[in-house]
């Protein structure tokens, strides 16, 4: 019993990175006081956050450009997901109807 839980414990740590599969991270310039957007070009200063134009929370700190995805980047097979970029909104669409949809990634 006790290997059991050991091996899906392990399965479980191994799984974290995927939750945050839709991050990245950009280093800053030496001495730089802004950071640039790459998706957007726009430039924002140290502690500014803010959604660009594909719906990334992004965070500009003296480590760089922090932005994440807020929304699931995959569904289970059957399934798809509609983003609408203007509301940053996104449907789950059934592909076939006698599959549940979840959630992979965010």
């Amino acid at each position: 019993m006790m290997k059991r839980s050991l091996f899906v414990g392990f399965v479980l740590l191994a799984l974290v990175p995927l939750i945050h599969a839709a991050c990245w991270h950009q280093l800053p310039s030496f001495g730089a006081t802004h950071c640039q957007d790459g998706q957007d070009e726009t430039w924002h200063p140290i502690g500014a956050e803010w959604l660009n134009s594909k719906c990334a929370r992004c965070i500009c700190g003296v480590d760089g450009i922090h932005c994440c995805d807020i929304w699931p980047t995959r569904a289970s097979g059957g399934c798809t997901i509609k983003y609408d970029y203007k509301t940053c909104t996104y449907e789950v669409i059934r592909v076939n109807e006698n599959v549940s949809c979840r959630f992979v990634g965010k």
